[in-house]
């Protein structure tokens, strides 16, 4: 059975208007922008959590410690 072409061309417009939508939505999430602003987002409250804080700035003082250390010897 034979479509009408003026069907036809909306199914196409429907299915154009409906990629185009998506290839935004793609755009948007894969934006190199969105995806360092979350990397940041994510690090930052990774180093607030005390069981990474409190390590790190022991870390840091004990290296502070060996450097004066190391320059006084």
């Amino acid at each position: 059975m034979a479509r009408d072409p003026d069907t036809i061309e909306r199914e196409i417009e429907k299915a154009r208007d409906a990629l185009a939508s998506t290839l935004d939505e793609l755009g948007t999430k894969a934006s190199p922008k969105r995806l360092a602003d979350s990397a940041k987002f994510s690090l930052q409250s990774t180093l607030e959590q005390p069981k990474v804080k409190y390590p790190l700035i022991g870390a840091g003082v004990l290296v502070g410690l060996l450097l004066v250390r190391k320059l006084l010897r």
